[in-house]
């Protein structure tokens, strides 16, 4: 090395400084990553994939009240919509817990709770829209639906219509560019409106039915297919996803363009990341949250009390104290940043932004403009992590969202470092963040896995 190279700072991709062993790897890495993907398109169906890895790895359903000892590995399932995976390590409870946090739900159309209409001979489902999407990126293409309706007797029928071959699927209509000419004109806040995002499900009306024959058609075939009636909707968690499965991009292979990587390319990595340390010494935590995209609220969000009552819980078990288990914990928010890409480069600042295959993202501060909403993590802890990272070989880069007057954005990391927990946002750059399908690379997202794995192992 240099004496240029000792003294300056420069972004190398992991193909330069990880070489075809680890690049091999993170393909192959990839493809167990791309098969949850594809199986865990809402946060119920991550939190079902979560358990299935938890208990193949030993761990077990835990309970508030339970006793436990070192070398323990629980799960705890929150609700179906988040869960939370620890390992009791060696060390003593008060020098903290290792923890990562990511978010399984992700941008998309949910069901009112009275959808169904029909109008013009055919059968619509009202929705409202989840997270902050771009209304026009959800028209005229395959969608499915998934989720879970609860009937009265608290009998749970789950959903998934779209995702096999020979499935029907749904679709939102969009305006002929014939007739267009006045929407042309429009923003496009005003051109697409939320109220039009309507899913066509019907056009075959029931026969021996006088009014709302479609309507009545499509009540029969879910009556007959899933035992449900229309006010069975006043009780169920319903939602339009994309139809279609991730895939490779590019001639090389390299990318991967799916629905959700915003979190998921951080959760999986996350959870894989804490089964594969299988870290003896210190005591680790992976939480897979929900309700991020809207701020993080309600009891499966980030910002419920359970955080802090699965912590006493163990520093109680433990013989340790609660405020000194938090203070001396870590976390690692475990998100998404966006990627830079030229063809909107005006947005981004090019020395601070994330470079695709340039490895995993390190984002000091999030929030918008003048660092709103964001927790701005120590340049203590900065250099913990980034010693961590460096002595473990991992290829990693700083970042941060976009050119400071232009936008931001922000994760879970300021709801934890409220909990006096020093946190840091550390994940996968993507590229057309929130659309329905997304992109990433995989090295960053095997970067991300190594990342997490030598955060769970360091010291």
């Amino acid at each position: 090395m240099s004496e240029k190279q000792k003294l300056t700072y420069e972004k190398k991709t992991v193909y330069e400084k990880a070489g075809a062993e680890v690049v091999a790897k993170a393909y192959e890495y990839a493809k167990d990553y791309v098969k949850f993907l594809d199986a865990a398109k809402t946060e119920r169906e991550a939190v079902t994939e979560g358990v299935k890895l938890a208990e193949a790895a030993g761990y077990r359903p835990y309970s508030f009240g339970m006793s436990m000892e070192v070398g323990d590995k629980f799960y705890f399932n929150n609700r179906g919509k988040n869960i939370y995976l620890f390992r009791i390590g060696t060390e003593d409870i008060n020098n903290g817990i290792r923890i990562t946090a990511a978010h399984i739900d992700s941008p998309r159309l949910d069901l009112k709770q009275v959808p169904i209409y029909e109008d013009g001979g055919m059968c619509y489902l009202k929705t409202h829209y989840y997270g902050g999407i771009r209304k026009y990126q959800w028209l005229a293409m395959p969608l499915a639906l998934h989720g879970v309706v609860v009937k009265q007797s608290g009998e749970v029928v789950n959903v998934v219509i779209g995702e096999n071959e020979t499935d029907p699927v749904m679709y939102i209509t969009d305006l002929l560019p014939h007739l267009a000419a006045g929407e042309n004109e429009k923003t496009i806040s005003k051109a697409f409106q939320a109220e039009k995002m309507n899913i066509v499900v019907g056009s075959q009306p029931r026969d021996g039915e006088e009014k709302d024959a479609v309507k009545a058609g499509v009540l029969q075939y879910l009556n007959e297919t899933y035992g449900i009636t229309e006010e069975d909707f006043l009780s169920a968690e319903l939602s339009i996803v994309p139809a279609a499965k991730a895939r490779d991009v590019g001639f090389d292979r390299s990318m991967i363009c799916g629905y959700g990587h915003d979190d998921r390319v951080c959760a999986y990595p996350s959870i894989t990341a804490m089964i594969d340390a299988d870290e003896q010494t210190h005591t680790t935590m992976c939480i897979l949250v929900d309700k991020e995209e809207t701020g993080s609220d309600g009891v499966t969000g980030m910002q419920s009390s359970l955080i802090t009552d699965i912590i006493t819980e163990i520093a109680k078990a433990l013989g340790g104290n609660e405020a000194a288990v938090r203070a001396n914990s870590k976390c690692l928010s475990s998100d998404v940043t966006a990627t830079y890409d030229p063809n909107f480069s005006d947005v981004y600042e090019y020395r601070n932004s994330s470079l695709i295959g340039c490895g995993v993202s390190m984002c000091k501060f999030t929030g918008s403009r003048g660092k709103g909403g964001t927790s701005d993590a120590s340049a203590e802890l900065v250099a913990w992590v980034r010693r961590c990272l460096n002595e473990a070989g991992v290829v990693w880069q700083t970042c941060e969202l976009g050119k400071v007057d232009v936008g931001g954005g922000g994760t879970v990391a300021k709801y934890m470092a409220n909990h006096n927990i020093d946190t840091i946002d550390i994940g996968v750059g993507v590229l057309s963040m929130h659309a329905p399908y997304e992109l990433i690379s995989k090295v960053d997202l095997y970067e991300a896995y190594r990342a997490f794995k030598a955060f769970y192992n360091f010291e």
